[in-house]
């Protein structure tokens, strides 16, 4: 059975922080757009700041969606499943709002992660930030049991081998909207 929690006490914060991947939902307000999910990996860049916010860096992808759907309405769901050990769901429901690069405000937040910050400081594209307005848990017993082999070190070793102009233009050409349109980065 399903339980609600005032906010992520630091038993969670604990669990949390353990898990090596966690999954993002976003939606626009148009009923015909496309809802989004994105599996988040790279254990150091989910963050609990207290008990009623988080925040994860944002690396650059393929697509802009969380971006692009945050500013347009806040919305945001991030689930954990516990892969090993007893069997747990933990959900964060909350109003997000990305910090770009060039936002005040960003330098400070990039900072809070410390050495996974600093070592994505070139491609990191933004900080979201979360307000939590509901946590959750739940049993878990479908979530099979797998063993994390190794993170996968393919998108820091990609982004590492770009410099800033062709970071710059990856922006420009494949984060300016959303699939369904809507703004994703300001051009710099």
């Amino acid at each position: 059975m399903a339980k609600v929690y005032d906010g992520i006490h630091p038993g969670l914060a604990e669990w949390i922080a353990r898990q090596p991947v966690f999954f993002v939902a976003t939606a626009p307000l148009d009923a015909d757009g496309l809802v989004n999910l994105s599996p988040k990996g790279t254990i150091g860049t989910f963050r609990v700041v207290d008990e009623h916010t988080f925040a994860y860096l944002d690396i650059f992808g393929s697509g802009v969606e969380t971006v692009a759907h945050l500013r347009e309405n806040g919305r945001i769901c991030v689930m954990f499943c516990a892969f090993d050990g007893r069997p747990q769901i933990v959900r964060l429901h909350g109003t997000g709002r990305p910090l770009l690069t060039g936002d005040p405000g960003f330098a400070e937040a990039l900072d809070g992660f410390g050495a996974a910050g600093e070592e994505r400081r070139a491609y990191a594209r933004a900080v979201i930030v979360v307000d939590v307005a509901r946590v959750a848990d739940s049993c878990g017993f479908a979530v099979p049991k797998m063993e994390l082999v190794e993170e996968r070190p393919t998108l820091d070793a990609v982004w590492r081998s770009r410099d800033a102009a062709a970071v710059e233009r990856y922006a420009v050409e494949r984060n300016a909207t959303s699939l369904d349109g809507l703004p994703g980065l300001v051009a710099p």
